[in-house]
């Protein structure tokens, strides 16, 4: 039996703003002179980032209208994990009922209340009773539906989220698994100048986005067939990607060593996925790659042989939206689907994500 992603939708918080804006607000906020200014700027110009979106409008602001960050020149008091958790609880449902609206309203055929499972992922911010049970009363799913949160994993949980979805709908070719992926990244901003924080302040953005997946095909769009997953492991990178709950929020730790350490893995995750599929590297002209970083695309460029045209999903969704953790995979596969052609029929997508671990994830779809 098959399983097949049949929807995806999207959502962004109202705030959508420059890199650069982005940039000249961290080089005040981290009190940065002339000389560091100019380099942190150059790391804003050369990410490969347009835009990001965030719940805090701060983040474009002058100090003095802030209304999250204290109007203080070193921002102190910094904000707690209380106070960021509850603009988590203020902001995630409303976006993640926007990408989930969007989701279902691609498939006018599936009613809400005959979805059979909802599986909430996010790892920006958790509550009980929490965004599962609140989606439940604002989409108008049953109060029966199976609940399950994949929490805390990075920006690979989407792939976990499709896994388990993918299992549940071979189980039962009837069942109906609506996955919602919920990403405020940008209200876990540290005042740390070591260099994975000025990296991690630089990438990440805030979004959600919804796929529902089916056991059996509805509608007459295009579907995606998850056909294989692998999973892969760098355990050098232990300490290259990791996440941790701190006392003034979540704090990433992101290397500039993560490209290398994704170079070494790929080709083996790659072969290790296809091995026993009929399917090699040089027939597949789809990709959905996570855009983790502008070096992370080029790095699995160079190593598997594609070309930037290839990977144009993802430096679509680097460039508009930044790397929004979970969800961003998603935005990669939805922007891939809505260019599929009648000639595309059949034809293999690679999909990669990866996170804390160091955290390598591999999917094999088809368009059906």
């Amino acid at each position: 039996m098959t399983s097949y992603l049949s929807a995806i939708g999207t959502a962004n918080p109202p705030h959508r703003l420059l890199q650069a804006q982005i940039g000249d607000f961290m080089a005040r906020a981290l009190q940065f002179d002339d000389a560091d200014t100019r380099k942190l700027r150059a790391l804003y110009r050369v990410s490969g980032i347009g835009h990001r979106y965030t719940v805090l409008p701060d983040y474009g602001r002058a100090n003095g209208d802030f209304t999250f960050f204290p109007n203080t020149t070193d921002l102190e008091p910094f904000p707690s994990v209380g106070a960021r958790m509850r603009v988590y609880r203020q902001e995630a449902l409303p976006l993640a009922a926007a990408a989930a609206e969007s989701c279902l309203q691609q498939a006018p055929e599936v009613a809400a209340d005959t979805i059979t499972h909802l599986i909430s992922v996010s790892c920006t911010g958790m509550y009980a009773p929490g965004l599962d049970i609140e989606l439940v009363n604002r989409l108008g799913l049953r109060p029966d539906i199976q609940r399950t949160c994949v929490n805390f994993m990075g920006c690979y949980a989407a792939f976990n989220a499709l896994k388990l979805a993918d299992a549940i709908c071979r189980a039962d070719a009837d069942s109906r698994v609506l996955v919602v992926c919920t990403e405020l990244c940008t209200i876990h901003f540290q005042k740390h100048h070591e260099e994975d924080h000025l990296i991690s302040n630089a990438l990440f953005g805030d979004g959600a986005a919804a796929a529902l997946v089916v056991g059996t095909p509805t509608g007459s769009r295009p579907h995606l067939a998850m056909e294989a997953f692998h999973c892969g492991l760098e355990p050098d990178g232990h300490a290259d990607m990791a996440w941790h709950v701190n006392d003034f929020g979540f704090e990433m730790t992101l290397s500039s060593y993560v490209p290398k350490l994704i170079q070494r893995g790929i080709r083996k995750l790659t072969d290790d996925l296809l091995r026993n599929l009929p399917v090699q590297l040089a027939d597949i002209r789809h990709f959905a790659i996570h855009p983790g970083g502008r070096r992370i695309l080029e790095t699995i460029e160079q190593e598997l042989g594609l070309s930037k045209q290839d990977n144009a999903p993802a430096y679509h969704v680097l460039r508009e939206y930044g790397n929004m953790s979970s969800a961003t995979v998603l935005f990669v596969l939805r922007e891939l689907l809505g260019g599929l052609t009648a000639a595309d029929a059949g034809a293999p997508i690679l999909s990669f994500a990866f996170g804390p671990g160091l955290t390598l994830e591999a999917m094999l779809l088809r368009v059906v």
